[in-house]
């Protein structure tokens, strides 16, 4: 297993380096934004540990361009701001797990492993299911109460995004560096009008709808709950 570390301090890669390689890891290490964005895409590890205050490219701009060119490595952030808010904006970006600083090396490991695992079962997930909807990733192919429903390419991809992370509010900068891309203009309205599409499709012929908005937040997928 390959790890990617990138922080700027020399003592704490240093531990970090050798926690990970006493559990098994071959590690590389990067000490600023610039360098772990670089490493990750010429060999995208299987995890990668990331400070945000970094020189050169900031820890989650990093994160950012590392999720638009479509690399889905688990990232786990470390960082000294422990606000909600903070921790909320690192998730959106992409992140999948977030430490605050100082913080315990056997939890940092612990919730390596924890990232690992997760990431494990979702490559291995390629029909996934909300309710009566179904999606197969292999076949493209998408059901609703047994029913075929066509979608467009992107309206596939968005759609599988969306059951991937049934039951939680996923952003529209979120979905539009998943499905899109990082390069694409995040101030048109594309994601409301495929989202709208989308819902023409999978939720307007049926009563149960399955699709929300969450205003200011952005939208999720799931049963239980939700309404038109």
């Amino acid at each position: 297993m390959r790890a990617l570390i990138v922080e700027d301090d020399a003592q704490t890669a240093g531990f970090l380096k050798k926690a990970l390689e006493e559990e098994g890891f071959s590690v590389q290490v990067a000490a600023d934004g610039a360098g772990g964005l670089a490493s990750a895409i010429a060999e995208p590890p299987d995890v990668a540990v990331m400070d945000i205050m970094l020189p050169v490219l900031g820890g989650l701009e990093a994160v950012r361009a590392i999720r638009g060119r479509g690399l889905t490595f688990p990232i786990l952030v470390l960082s000294a701001r422990d606000a909600v808010e903070d921790k909320v904006r690192g998730l959106e970006l992409g992140a999948d797990d977030y430490m605050a600083k100082p913080f315990s090396v056997s939890e940092l490991l612990a919730r390596v492993q924890a990232l690992l695992r997760r990431a494990s079962r979702q490559s291995e997930r390629t029909y996934l299911q909300v309710g009566d909807l179904t999606l197969d990733r292999i076949a493209r192919r998408v059901c609703r109460a047994g029913r075929p429903i066509e979608l467009q390419r992107l309206e596939f991809l968005l759609l599988e995004y969306l059951m991937r992370n049934a039951g939680r509010v996923v952003s529209k900068t979120t979905i539009i560096e998943h499905v899109w891309g990082y390069d694409f203009d995040p101030g048109t309205n594309v994601v409301e009008a495929r989202v709208c599409r989308l819902r023409e499709k999978i939720d307007k012929p049926f009563e149960q709808k399955h699709i929300r908005t969450v205003k200011g937040f952005g939208y999720v997928i799931g049963v239980s709950g939700f309404g038109a």
